[in-house]
């Protein structure tokens, strides 16, 4: 009846967020959610909200069809820690799927098993898993291998050296050990690196991934 809008929280105010089909969203959605991943914030009408703490972004997207979709910006790619090929499920699993029939029941049955003390605990409790010096320099001869080698139009980004750090230390926290090794690392790089990195047009066809690991086969593993 004042003739003046009324703002309702959306979905993005929350901790955890399933964006399905980022590529079908477009260019002026990906620059929200952009704002949101970077600074914690989004902006409406000149007015800044806070997003809730802890907050992170899971996306999906189908890597075949392009009808229809919007490729991620570079930088947007970036702010992605790791990107997962779900593939299709083997035999076996594919069985079980069609005898197990609907399970979404179970789905909404779940229980939470954290709370947000819990994380922040947990989070706390990863930044004191101990990264040496030369784990440090393995991570920078990958990144700096990638920015000097032909085949790549763009290496790994310090972004990129940073969160592959920060991986390295989360997976020795629950792989039960409070020091990282080598093995996290080349364990990590496939996921974490081949979103962030371009190959030049004329090596495009090539697997990125397979790229990474043969990248690991040349540099010297560090003893520690």
């Amino acid at each position: 009846k004042t003739g003046e809008f009324i703002f309702y929280k959306g979905a993005i105010f929350n901790n955890i967020v399933l964006v399905d089909e980022i590529n079908r969203t477009t260019p002026k959605t990906q620059s929200a959610l952009l704002e949101a991943m970077e600074e914690r914030q989004i902006t409406i009408e000149g007015e800044t909200y806070k997003l809730s703490d802890p907050f992170f972004v899971i996306a999906t997207q189908n890597p075949v069809e392009y009808y229809g979709t919007f490729p991620l910006p570079e930088a947007q790619l970036d702010r992605f820690s790791l990107k997962i090929n779900i593939g299709y499920p083997s035999r076996e699993e594919e069985r079980e799927i069609l005898l197990g029939g609907n399970k979404r029941s179970e789905i909404e049955n779940l229980e939470p098993i954290l709370n947000r003390e819990d994380i922040f605990k947990i989070k706390e409790e990863i930044k004191k898993v101990y990264i040496s010096d030369k784990i440090i320099d393995y991570i920078l001869d990958i990144a700096n291998y990638t920015r000097s080698n032909d085949i790549f139009l763009s290496g790994l980004s310090v972004r990129g050296t940073l969160t592959i750090s920060k991986l390295a230390k989360a997976r020795a926290y629950f792989e039960g050990r409070d020091f990282v090794i080598p093995e996290d690392i080349k364990y990590l790089a496939p996921y974490s690196i081949p979103h962030r990195v371009l190959l030049k047009d004329e090596y495009e066809e090539i697997n990125k991934e397979e790229v990474i690991k043969s990248i690991l086969e040349e540099i010297k593993v560090p003893i520690v």
